[in-house]
């Protein structure tokens, strides 16, 4: 990990922890129905593969992949979607899993498409929350950290597709991306 570039927010004992813990909420939440974990590519990959070896209910998994970033470090507010479900959801218990919530534009996109879709449930984890960047009337029903308004990287979170790799969740300095 280049020390130079980022601060480290969340190691990853911190956040194994906080995994393992929102797994148990979840668990206990779910006892008794089958889930459909959906994961929002790229960025929750690593979360989410963490996430669902911490639940212990039936489960089937699945990911959508869409894009409002580009190679920018804010939302253009404009959602793509690149890749669909393979699964029907209509009936089912859906936990949407996403890395980090921001403005919320891109999750109430998401959210709104699949609640279309006539899903039994639909709930939200993320491993980190932005609230004070909140555009969008969207809240999760399960976080990791709330944090401040400080443009993160690792643990499956990306700047121009970098950084997903560091095991931590760590802070990007300015100068990386104020070229």
């Amino acid at each position: 990990m280049d020390l130079l570039q980022v601060e480290v927010l969340y190691n990853r004992e911190q956040i194994q922890e906080k995994v393992a813990d929102i797994g148990r909420q979840i668990s206990g939440d779910y006892r008794g129905h089958e889930l459909l974990v959906v994961g929002i590519l790229k960025g929750a990959f690593v979360f989410m593969a963490d996430l669902i070896r911490e639940i212990d209910v039936p489960m089937e998994i699945d990911f959508m992949d869409v894009s409002s970033y580009g190679l920018s470090t804010s939302s253009s507010g404009e959602v793509r979607i690149e890749k669909d479900l393979e699964y029907s959801i209509k009936g089912r218990d859906v936990l949407i899993v996403e890395d980090i919530i921001d403005t919320g534009l891109t999750l109430k996109f998401i959210y709104e498409n699949l609640k279309t879709r006539n899903p039994k449930s639909i709930r939200i984890a993320c491993l980190l929350d932005k609230p004070s960047r909140r555009k969008a009337e969207i809240f999760p029903d399960y976080v990791g950290y709330s944090i401040p308004d400080k443009f993160v990287v690792g643990y499956g979170l990306d700047y121009a597709e970098q950084y997903r790799h560091y095991p931590a969740v760590c802070i990007l300095k300015p100068a990386v991306y104020e070229k």
